[in-house]
């Protein structure tokens, strides 16, 4: 009576240590105790739980050692003991009475530990088997009862319930983690931005999941693409498409992983396979409204030779499959992206074509949130004063240029900025003397501006406008050519039929000098129709340099009378198409305004030479003062003069000849002389 009190005592204190106590091995231990406790003749009970590989390892017992080995380093291997094969096999206790005569315990634990006699039993519940418990007595047989063993079953019973107690809160516990880990995942996502922000998402989950694993993702290309491939390599963490690349072939999977992952996007599921060294190679389809928008690839690492286990591929799916709306999201928005940007680039292109030599520049870009801070520049913004980037992101704008305060871009800014419309204006940079194009636009978060250097176009406004007026001297010259020169051809011609009446011979120098008058009117009008001129007739294939030794001995005497000097190089170049008349006197009108520039006793250099191997050069250098930057922005404009005696016409026509030949003259001056370059293309047709 007072054992079967005692058991029954014991048996409570069990069950309240299951329903209170959390520690699986703590309660396994105080059923191993209670049982040494219940069967007297029994020195050892050992507790044997399964491990991954079919083994059984010693968990819980007593006593903790014996024969110099721990109970956590006993291993029974149901491939070698008979009797563990059979206990699990028939899920029933089993009592050898006596070792020597039954060949089912394994003989070296018979001999090692002296067992006389073995009761062995399984851990089960609803005939799920959690483990093995084995007792015996140290070199002494057992002798149990039929209620003994019933006893002992009793409290197996109970180490059953508390393991599968705690393996059913170790598995709430596990699918309460991964519901918070998909619920964490899914709340990443949803605040990314682009495909590789929602991929670095996704590598980072799969790492907790199966950790030291490698993640590649690859994006399945349109149906129209070209070639064999339906997949490309979009990111892999931190590596390089041929880094990865590598791996694979380490792995001896290089050669058919295209193969495999057009498989996993036709077929539409997960594949696995085994490679080298006992490693995985997992590919999880990214499906999305019923289509595979991409592919995750997994391979565990050189180092780490064992299996994703099932539990690990199951929820690695499930962050594949959180992943894949979301990446199909993003994939689309890209691909409007790339729409938008091929038809602004085919709008860009087409504006080019118009205006292409102003907007062929290189644009300067950045933000200001509505505090007025740097939030964004790109590469070619220009910060005056040396800043760099870093120096000015995350700072305030006039803070950092206080200058510009009060300023055009001042008020246009902050009209966009609260007005919240789109302002363009022209502003000079006194840091660089450009001209720049600034377009203020305003965004949910503050202003984007967009800053484009028109130096250029402010260049060819002003040459447009100088083109427009030797146009409008053209119209001019074509009008009234013909009417002024008829009447003065008549005057003239009565005025030297006056000078032969002798009558009129004391009037005859009065005479002369309006046929000089008249003469140097008609002259005026010739070069007024030379400027206006747009034909390019009479051209012929012909050598700069032989234009200029014909020209030589004129520009020698008119240095040598004004006692000046000149110098005369040449190098090699080659013919051009040429009009002989009017090159030399674009020659004579550069060499004489030279000459009128310098003092007595300065030289005049006239020069050939071939520049970039495209076009031939004309420099006519001389020593005067310079010119003045007010002056050189008129040089060529027509009747526009600064000599008491001259017609304004002279570099006029040579700008007109440059232009007929496609040639373009540029000033080089300061206080040491004056450059004129007139640059000839090269024609490389033939």
């Amino acid at each position: 009576m007072e054992n079967e009190q005692s058991r029954y005592s014991r048996l409570a204190n069990i069950t309240q240590i299951i329903n209170t106590k959390l520690e699986l091995r703590e309660v396994l231990q105080q059923v191993t105790t209670a049982i040494s406790e219940e069967i007297v003749q029994c020195s050892s009970v050992g507790i044997y739980l399964p491990e991954g590989d079919g083994t059984y390892r010693g968990f819980a017992g007593k006593p903790e050692q014996m024969g110099g080995m721990t109970l956590q380093s006993q291993v029974i291997d149901p491939a070698t003991d008979p009797l563990a094969a059979e206990v699990i096999e028939t899920r029933k206790t089993i009592y050898i009475r006596d070792t020597s005569t039954d060949q089912r315990p394994d003989p070296r634990s018979v001999e090692a530990f002296q067992i006389k006699s073995l009761l062995a039993l399984p851990i089960s519940f609803n005939e799920e088997l959690f483990g093995l418990v084995f007792l015996f007595d140290y070199g002494t047989p057992m002798n149990l009862t039929q209620a003994e063993i019933e006893s002992v079953e009793a409290y197996v019973n109970m180490a059953a319930v508390a393991i599968q107690n705690a393996k059913s809160l170790s598995q709430k516990e596990k699918l309460l983690e991964e519901k918070q880990l998909l619920l964490d995942l899914t709340q990443e996502l949803s605040l990314c931005s682009t495909i590789r922000e929602s991929l670095k998402t996704c590598f980072a989950y799969l790492e907790k999941t199966a950790a030291g694993c490698d993640f590649a993702a690859h994006i399945v290309k349109p149906s129209l693409a070209q070639g064999g491939k339906q997949t490309a390599f979009y990111k892999a963490g931190e590596k390089t498409e041929a880094e990865w690349n590598e791996n694979l072939k380490q792995l001896g999977s290089l050669a058919n992983y295209t193969d495999l992952l057009n498989d996993a996007v036709s077929l539409r599921k997960r594949m696995r396979l085994v490679m080298a060294d006992d490693m995985d190679l997992m590919l999880f389809p990214l499906i999305s409204m019923g289509k595979v928008q991409g592919v995750i690839s997994a391979i565990s690492p050189l180092e780490r030779k064992d299996y994703i286990k099932d539990p690990q591929i199951l929820l690695a799916q499930s962050i594949v499959d959180a992943t894949a709306p979301v990446f199909s999201n993003l994939l689309y928005m890209d691909q409007l992206e790339v729409m938008v940007e091929e038809r602004t680039s085919a709008l860009y292109a087409a504006n080019k074509r118009v205006n292409s030599v102003v907007e062929s520049i290189t644009d300067g870009f950045f933000a200001l949130n509505k505090e007025w801070e740097y939030v964004y520049m790109n590469q070619h913004h220009f910060l005056p004063g040396g800043r760099r980037p870093e120096d000015v992101m995350g700072k305030n704008i006039w803070e950092v240029f206080p200058e510009i305060v009060d300023t055009v871009i001042y008020t246009e800014f902050h009209r966009a900025m609260h007005e919240r419309v789109t302002v363009r204006f022209e502003t000079l940079s006194e840091e660089e003397d450009y001209w720049y194009e600034v377009t203020a636009y305003p965004f949910d978060d503050g202003i984007c501006c967009m800053l484009k250097n028109i130096k250029e176009k402010k260049k060819y406004e002003k040459e447009l406008k100088r083109l427009a007026n030797l146009d409008l001297i053209g119209q001019m010259a074509a009008g009234i050519s013909h009417e002024i020169r008829n009447p003065m051809t008549t005057v003239r011609g009565f005025l030297q039929l006056l000078k032969t009446d002798e009558l009129l011979v004391p009037h005859a120098g009065h005479f002369n000098l309006m046929i000089d008058e008249l003469d140097r009117a008609n002259a005026i009008i010739t070069e007024f129709l030379s400027v206006g001129n747009t034909r390019t007739s009479d051209m012929k294939m012909m050598n700069l340099n032989t234009i200029i030794h014909d020209i030589s001995p004129i520009i020698k005497i008119d240095t040598f009378n004004q006692n000046k000097h000149l110098e005369i190089y040449t190098q090699e170049i080659p013919d051009l198409l040429l009009n002989h008349n009017e090159i030399r006197q674009m020659i004579i009108n550069l060499y004489r305004n030279g000459l009128e520039a310098m003092e007595e006793g300065q030289t005049l250099t006239i020069g050939t030479y071939v520049e970039n191997d495209n076009c031939v050069m004309l420099a006519v250098q001389d020593q005067g003062s310079g010119i003045d930057s007010e002056i050189i922005e008129k040089i060529g404009t027509p009747f526009y003069t600064t000599k008491d005696e001259g017609t304004g016409l002279g570099l006029g026509i040579c700008y007109a000849v440059a232009a007929r030949h496609n040639a373009t003259i540029e000033i080089e001056t300061g206080p040491e002389g004056t450059i004129f370059f007139t640059r000839f293309p090269i024609d490389k047709t033939d």
